[in-house]
């Protein structure tokens, strides 16, 4: 989400000179502009001169820890082309940075562009390392340990590189694509790596359901699987692109059956897939079990990462846990008779 908002520049005049323009989805760069000349012209028609300020304010909330961003953040961008709007918008954020300036002014374009970028590079980095996990899988490599060696650069840091079964959600997803058709549409440019970027994550979604084929056959008619995890990530119920969807697709489009557990994502799944008979959902990750032959591990919630193993290892008909969030120890769930297939492990 992105707020584009106009005002009039004395903040003494009636609260009708007052626009406001809230964009929920996409803010594309230029679209301050459009707000602009929109406003103007419904200003000219009405025979009004009333001077105004546009600023663009693109927020950085992580779904999940919204409210906890948005009281104490790390950053705060302002795009505006005046310094009676910077200062009116450093008034209105004063009481949330009392210790440190936070507030970052710049251009509005700058700031449409800032928002896509930023989630544009947290969706490179995580589709580079899933890709590079899938290179140490194939090499024999731990991409955990490839992760601690290239984290502790400095220069890299370790936000945003863990592999895992891809990203969705509706920040990323749209922002990589929004960002690349820009590009295309508005420069004449195409956008080689953030193509690459979103084609990688579209495979990565498909690996999970790929190990289930290689390890019980292409055929999965009568076998049952425990899935456990739905929403895109933790602390949310949001399915929107989520990897859990096509995992389930992938299934049961080869055949198996699948009873599903999410902390609070099942409603939203329900509505993901209506009227499947071979999708059920258990009212525990326990339950979720039950006669199940594999587990199939799709979202990190904190629940699923000290499980009580020998409860799993009893319920299942085969010891086979498929984790793709890589939340266990390969050595200590192997010693335990499991046969664990992570992502890059």
């Amino acid at each position: 989400m992105q707020y584009v908002i106009a005002a009039a520049r004395n903040i003494g005049q009636h609260m009708t000179d007052y626009k406001v323009v809230v964009d929920k989805s996409t803010v594309p760069v230029g679209t301050a502009d459009r707000v602009r000349a929109a406003i103007a012209e419904k200003l000219a028609l009405r025979g009004v001169d009333t001077p105004f300020s546009l600023v663009s304010n693109p927020e950085f909330l992580k779904e999940g820890a919204a409210l906890e961003d948005f009281m104490r953040p790390d950053r705060i961008v302002v795009g505006c082309d005046d310094e009676q709007a910077a200062h009116n918008m450093r008034a209105l954020y004063a009481p949330l940075q009392r210790n440190h300036d936070r507030l970052i002014v710049m251009d509005i374009r700058s700031a449409e562009l800032t928002k896509y970028a930023a989630n544009a590079m947290l969706a490179t980095r995580i589709s580079f390392m899933n890709e590079l996990a899938n290179l140490a899988e194939k090499l024999g490599a731990d991409i955990e340990s490839v992760r601690r060696g290239i984290g502790s650069d400095p220069r890299i840091g370790y936000d945003f590189l863990y592999a895992g079964a891809g990203y969705g959600g509706s920040c990323f997803p749209k922002d990589v694509q929004a960002l690349v058709k820009t590009a295309q549409d508005d420069a004449g440019i195409c956008l080689k790596v953030l193509t690459a970027v979103e084609a990688a994550n579209d495979a990565q979604k498909r690996v999970l359901g790929q190990k289930v084929l290689a390890r019980f056959g292409a055929d999965l008619t009568g076998k049952h699987f425990a899935l456990w995890g739905l929403a895109f990530k933790a602390n949310t119920d949001d399915m929107r692109k989520a990897t859990s969807r096509d995992v389930i697709a992938d299934l049961l489009a080869a055949g198996a059956t699948v009873t599903a557990y999410d902390p609070v994502a099942m409603t939203e799944a329900k509505h993901c897939f209506p009227n499947e008979p071979r999708l059920t959902y258990a009212d525990s990750q326990s339950a979720a079990l039950e006669a199940a032959d594999a587990l199939v591990i799709v979202t990190e919630w904190r629940e699923f990462r000290s499980p009580d193993f020998a409860a799993i290892k009893s319920a299942l008909k085969t010891p086979v846990i498929f984790d793709g969030r890589n939340l266990y120890d390969p050595a200590q769930v192997r010693g335990m008779g499991f046969e664990y297939l992570a992502i890059g492990r």
